[in-house]
């Protein structure tokens, strides 16, 4: 386990040895921590296409729909004819932050869900599993006759993403695949509203089975929202969902306005506090914001200039580290915003998966909380239950800095860590 982020100030963080990767992990080993995550796999196909692509095949801008898969494949072919696919890449929105949380800490994660029961040299689920970190555990998978679902990221000229799935084998994924054991010891349950869009499919069962379990044993459940156009659609549910089960809820702007109907990003978080414990709020050029609970008595008030917006002075406890709300007696809600690095990459080739490596800089946190307090657990860190290793501001920074890294890039996983030093000037961004 890395230590999450970086510091100026020198802190105790207890790494493991770096060595050879076993083949089976004992995951009830001491300091065995893991982040668990269930994920339609799927292959993401990248192409630029013009805005009358979208409107010859129906596909509304930035949105993500499931098509039937002889569509898919006579998109595909299109695409290939007129040379305008970038790239083949593995994907999935919950299997590229897994992949981006194990390269962020160098330790294991855990992907449920299906794969190609019969693998052959140079297919997809070869690939697929080629070009995924070898920290993430596929031991797991349920094997499954037929091919792997396919995403096409169709990027237009503005860089906005447009989604056409076929779905393969995507759905397949069954309750008596979901291990109550592996839910047991998990730092983090990470599931995605993609996996929750078809309430008739196991798909759907397997996942409820996965957050009851996690919340019979105290383990934080964290939601990606897919897009904003299912989550208006099934608005009412998610918002059941979130309140029942989720502790950490990550999104856009868009997909906040699809939930409540706010369009303010502070308000939308303060609204979404009242329904989980965290949330992680990414505002595109403008950055991102984190919100979450911390008990009264353990509030720390921010070293940087105080800001006010939609809300009065809301940064003034950005020092504090989250806490679930439950476990606090005087629960009071605290935020941060971050611009983004460096004001963004000069040229931002693409956006796909940014949101995705900022969701795996706060599970590295959280994770690593899990592991210091399992290998030293009289530090005062621990004096109480806190759900973060780092205050809410430094989580910001490592998630800003993990989605620049992403957004400099033409692929929507990290291919390395974050740099031990800064190549920029931009050193004193870690201060505090």
């Amino acid at each position: 386990m890395k230590f999450p982020g970086k510091r100026k100030t020198k802190h105790y963080f207890p790494v493991t040895e770096a060595g050879r990767i076993p083949f089976d992990l004992d995951f009830s080993e001491r300091g065995a921590v893991y982040v668990v995550g269930i994920d339609q796999l799927i292959v993401d196909i990248e192409a630029h296409v013009s805005f009358d692509f979208l409107d010859h095949f129906g596909i509304k801008k930035g949105e993500s729909v499931v098509l039937k898969d002889e569509i898919v494949e006579s998109i595909y072919q299109e695409l290939k004819l007129n040379t305008l696919i970038i790239g083949e890449y593995a994907g999935g929105a919950i299997g590229n932050t897994l992949h981006n949380y194990s390269v962020l800490s160098d330790s294991r994660s855990v992907a449920l869900g299906a794969i190609s029961k019969n693998i052959s040299v140079g297919d997809y689920a070869f690939k697929y599993i080629c070009t995924t970190n070898s920290f993430v555990d596929f031991s797991y998978l349920k094997p499954v006759d037929g091919h792997m679902g396919r995403a096409l990221c169709l990027l237009t000229p503005d860089h906005e993403r447009s989604f056409a799935i076929g779905k393969g084998i995507m759905n397949e994924l069954s309750e008596d695949y979901i291990p109550e054991e592996l839910i047991k010891g998990a730092a983090v349950l990470l599931v995605s509203a993609y996996s929750l869009r078809d309430d008739s499919s196991t798909m759907f069962q397997a996942n409820i089975k996965a957050c009851k379990l996690a919340l019979k044993y105290n383990v934080p459940v964290v939601l990606s929202l897919g897009t904003s156009a299912l989550i208006k659609a099934k608005k009412e549910f998610f918002l059941d969902f979130i309140k029942n089960y989720v502790t950490i809820c990550a999104m856009n702007e868009d997909e906040a306005k699809a939930l409540i109907d706010v369009s303010d990003p502070l308000i939308s978080c303060e609204k979404i506090l009242d329904l989980c414990d965290m949330v992680l709020l990414t505002v595109g050029s403008r950055g991102l914001y984190v919100a979450a609970y911390v008990d009264d008595e353990y509030k720390r008030e921010t070293k940087d200039m105080i800001h006010s917006k939609s809300i009065s002075e809301y940064n003034k406890y950005e020092y504090s580290r989250a806490m679930k709300k439950c476990d606090c007696k005087r629960p009071v809600k605290i935020y941060t915003h971050i611009n983004p690095y460096m004001g963004g990459p000069g040229v931002i080739k693409n956006t796909n998966g940014a949101g995705d490596a900022a969701l795996s800089a706060v599970l590295h946190d959280i994770s690593a909380n899990s592991y210091h307090r399992q290998v030293t657990p009289n530090s005062p860190k621990h004096q109480i239950r806190f759900l973060t290793y780092s205050s809410i501001h430094q989580v910001s920074k490592y998630s800003n800095r993990a989605s620049f890294e992403v957004l400099k890039q033409n692929s929507p996983r990290l291919i390395k860590g974050l740099p031990n030093r800064e190549e920029s000037l931009e050193d004193a961004y870690w201060d505090t």
